[in-house]
């Protein structure tokens, strides 16, 4: 048997290429996961306001708010209450500023349209990156209004491990146009 060295050397250095390029390709397919801080982020999206039927048949206004978040520990959302009722927790927190008089004022608990808290359901971030994206969309029906009411909003939502998101604010919209207003 004749060993020839340049045809082994020819074959080290194909597979030399060889590994050096996979090895390249893998370090190029495995990306380092994503990482945003544990505390949520939110963007205003829009407002809609529209006429409807309440649940005993009046003819109501409602709006639905329509915002972004992101959360970069997964941990949005609560569980459903254990017991029957009203449950008073909440984690997603709205202050209504009403204009009198060509001012914004924040609205007392006294204004029949003071927001309540709203409940984001638990959200569950599958695989290894626990990033949560996504839109919500929050319905707010208006029984007891005028059509003139100027009005807008300061929101912002809390994380099951209690990190509280940034304040977003709404457009300012009138009760009683129908319409969608863009965030600016």
């Amino acid at each position: 048997m004749i060993f020839d060295v340049r045809a082994y050397c020819q074959q080290m250095k194909q597979g030399i290429i060889i590994l050096v390029t996979a090895t390249m390709l893998i370090m190029a397919a495995c990306e380092r996961p994503e990482s945003l801080p544990p505390e949520p982020r939110i963007e205003f999206r829009t407002f809609t306001q529209y006429d409807t039927i309440d649940i005993l048949g009046n003819p109501a206004k409602a709006g639905n708010l329509s915002f972004y978040f992101e959360d970069g520990d997964g941990d949005l959302g609560l569980d459903p209450p254990e017991t029957s009722g009203v449950d008073p927790s909440g984690n997603l927190f709205l202050k209504l500023y009403r204009k009198v008089d060509g001012v914004f004022e924040l609205a007392g608990p006294s204004d029949p349209l003071f927001p309540s808290e709203y409940r984001i359901p638990f959200i569950d971030a599958a695989g290894q990156n626990k990033i949560l994206r996504g839109t919500i969309d929050v319905t707010i029906m208006y029984l007891l209004f005028s059509t003139g009411d100027t009005l807008y909003y300061d929101f912002w939502i809390r994380d099951r491990g209690g990190h509280d998101s940034n304040t977003a604010t709404s457009c300012i919209f009138v009760l009683g146009e129908n319409g969608t207003c863009p965030s600016e």
